[in-house]
């Protein structure tokens, strides 16, 4: 992932996170579950330009602008106040919100990369506030990685195959709060200590099917929707894997090839013209900004 910079404007692509596993191992004494996940990045997502300025302002475009949180909750204006800079930010938003995929997260740790390389300001080294997904997706330009803890254990999992997927959201807002309360069961098992490195796309995505998302039935449980995705994309021709992402609601096929991915992502914008629909590859070399 490329970041473009000059003088006084930075311009950061922000990918969107996909848990192509997600087990959840426990909970602290303060509330927060311990995770244990496997992440890659997809080479679609939103961008962020940041400019400096005298005080800090957010112009929001793209097709997700409307219904992107644009006061002080946002977590751009947030990172920007972390970073105690004043800066002029417009996010293009592409990627659904409240979607499981890291959107405002990502959007988040874009904003500080931005900043990093505008300012020269190291990025804090505790940045939870802005989400549990803001750690791995500021390691985002990195490539995969198992993401542990409450988030903030970030460990870079180089040489996993490039996977080609199709992400399908119903448009329907997901609440991570509320699918966590649905949890029925908070001490599962973690991924093994292995991961597979340097095997093909086929023989890692036949590890994939022994693993979890252990919020995908209360997320069912929260909009029963997610359901119906699952048995959309799993009868697609050429699906290998279906898997619903973080907490809901983007679930993800695998595919073999760019072409079948493509191919059920245009069936499925056809049957299904109120979702969001995108083919994409994952954990490839990241879209320029």
């Amino acid at each position: 992932m490329n970041l473009g910079t000059d003088s006084d404007v930075a311009e950061v692509f922000a990918p969107a996170k996909i848990n192509m596993t997600l087990h959840v191992i426990g909970r602290r004494s303060d509330g927060y579950h311990q995770l244990d996940s496997l992440v890659m990045f997809a080479d679609i997502g939103d961008s962020v330009t940041v400019r400096r300025a005298d005080a800090s302002s957010l112009e929001l475009v793209g097709p997700m602008a409307e219904n992107t949180p644009k006061g002080d909750d946002n977590l751009v204006l947030q990172a920007a106040r972390m970073m105690g800079v004043s800066a002029q930010i417009s996010l293009v938003k592409t990627l659904p919100i409240a979607a499981g995929i890291g959107g405002g997260s990502s959007d988040a740790a874009a904003t500080l990369r931005a900043l990093s390389a505008l300012t020269g300001q190291p990025i804090p080294d505790d940045i939870l506030s802005l989400g549990a997904d803001a750690p791995v997706c500021c390691a985002a330009p990195h490539g995969a990685a198992r993401m542990s803890g409450v988030g903030e254990i970030v460990t870079p999992m180089p040489d996993l195959p490039e996977l080609h997927a199709v992400l399908v959201n119903p448009n329907i807002p997901v609440m991570t709060t509320e699918v966590f309360e649905r949890l029925a069961k908070r001490d599962n098992a973690p991924m093994p200590d292995d991961i597979p490195t340097g095997t093909a796309a086929g023989p890692f995505i036949a590890w994939l099917r022994d693993q979890r998302n252990d919020l995908q039935d209360a997320a069912i449980s929260c909009e029963p929707v997610i359901q119906q995705v699952f048995s959309t994309l799993e009868v697609t021709p050429g699906c290998m894997l279906t898997r619903m992402s973080g907490s809901g609601g983007t679930c993800f096929g695998l595919y073999a090839d760019a072409e079948t991915a493509a191919s059920a992502a245009g069936r499925l914008r056809e049957s299904h013209s109120s979702w969001w629909v995108a083919a994409t590859r994952l954990n490839a070399a990241q879209k320029a900004d």
